[in-house]
């Protein structure tokens, strides 16, 4: 093993005794990597969050919707909601039936949600148009709203999925509307769902958001779901004490408020809840090279080709990620300094990390991005044309596969068409 500066991942035994740089070299760098025990153990916690029986965990497959790591999922006996054709498309390669899938669609054209129709899947409409739009073209069927509860949270506004100023959900007050809607096209209303936001580490919020949810519920006897949303959070500054959220507590509380409302509702009503981020973020982390090392204007900087097409969430939103340094060489970093670690993009706010005091790091040190599983590679992209990169699986038996190919240079030309000049 090579010299290895660390802060989480030999807390976690995330490498499984393998040698990071080892796993860099025969790979290529950037690479994300998975790790399937730590994928499995999270998604038996939520599983098993409450004992109310009738509970079923959907994974939302935006945060991450690699084929192979869908199979692990499902083979823990969670279902998937989806956002799109294509996340349907992934989840059924992955080998998903049409009744574990919960298309919640957003603005979506007829020929998408008939798409939807068409696979079979259950499909929630988040507007009185969409609900008309899915009665156009699936009279008499059996359909899901999702509202918009009035509370909202989440790590930054722009994951802010409720409350006064989003634009997700039906407003609660348009249940009259909705009930003329289902009438004149004779659909059945087989559930309703609600998100409030993406990254919440207090209960408080999530639970704020129940009663509102119920007093829709019970203006629409015998729904077959109700759906509480996700959003679960992780301690992305686990180097700092970042303590994560108390799923016991959660469990505890959300469990009453489940039994409560079913025995009043009077009907076996099944509860759901959609993660993402909680199941796949804490599985992986992201590996990349250190080419440049240099200082401008007193101020250090580190180059990685980790740009922001490979990871975006610290240019979208300000994200912090937890790095670590994985060295081939046995020079030690006898000092600490203050540096801005930065990507290969042409754009000044392609950083990754700024004003970070780490050890000190040199050119042809491997890093290593902490807690990268969620909206990693999902959010990649092929700026500057870029190439996406590889991803790789640590079995549980140590071994390890590779379960995504890095683009090549042909396939940013594969859908390319030339003028005949």
């Amino acid at each position: 093993m090579h010299k290895i500066y660390t802060k989480v991942t030999d807390q976690t035994g995330f490498f499984e005794g393998l040698d990071p740089v080892e796993l860099a070299r025969n790979y290529g760098t950037p690479l994300y990597i998975y790790n399937e025990r730590i994928l499995r153990s999270r998604c038996r916690s939520l599983k098993n969050l409450v004992t109310y029986p009738r509970f079923v965990v959907d994974y939302s497959a935006k945060a991450n919707s690699n084929p192979a790591l869908l199979q692990i999922i499902r083979s823990e006996g969670l279902e998937a909601d989806a956002m799109s054709p294509g996340e349907i498309y992934m989840e059924k390669l992955a080998g998903f039936t049409s009744d574990e899938i919960f298309y919640i669609c957003n603005n979506v054209s007829e020929e998408e949600m008939r798409y939807a129709i068409d696979e079979g899947v259950t499909v929630s409409v988040d507007s009185l148009s969409q609900l008309e739009q899915f009665g156009r073209l699936c009279p008499g069927g059996r359909v899901a709203v999702r509202f918009n509860p009035g509370v909202g949270a989440g790590h930054h506004s722009k994951v802010v999925t409720a409350g006064k100023k989003t634009k997700f959900g039906v407003d609660p007050s348009c249940v009259p509307q909705v009930k003329q809607l289902l009438d004149q096209y004779h659909l059945t209303l087989t559930g309703i769902n609600q998100h409030i936001g993406s990254l919440f580490m207090t209960d408080q919020a999530f639970l704020d958001s129940l009663p509102s949810l119920f007093s829709i519920a019970r203006q629409f006897p015998g729904l077959s779901f109700i759906d509480l949303g996700g959003g679960f959070g992780i301690p992305y500054k686990k180097g700092q004490g970042e303590q994560p959220l108390d799923l016991s507590s959660l469990g505890l509380r959300l469990d009453q408020a489940l039994y409560d409302f079913a025995k009043e509702y009077g009907s076996q009503v099944t509860f759901r809840i959609e993660p993402g981020r909680y199941i796949s973020a804490e599985c992986s982390v992201l590996l990349g090279q250190v080419h440049a090392v240099k200082y401008n204007h007193s101020h250090k900087y580190v180059g990685c080709d980790i740009g922001f097409n490979v990871l975006a969430r610290p240019v979208l939103y300000d994200s912090y990620h937890e790095v670590e340094i994985y060295r081939e060489s046995n020079v030690p970093s006898t000092r600490q300094e203050e540096v801005t670690i930065v990507g290969n993009i042409c754009e000044s706010g392609d950083i990754l990390a700024a004003g970070r005091t780490l050890p000190e790091i040199f050119r042809h040190d491997i890093l290593g991005i902490q807690d990268a599983g969620a909206y990693g590679y999902t959010m990649s992209s092929n700026y500057n044309n870029r190439l996406r990169p590889a991803e790789i699986l640590i079995r549980e038996s140590g071994q390890v596969q590779l379960i995504r190919e890095r683009d090549t240079l042909e396939d940013l030309s594969r859908h390319v068409l030339l003028l005949d000049l």
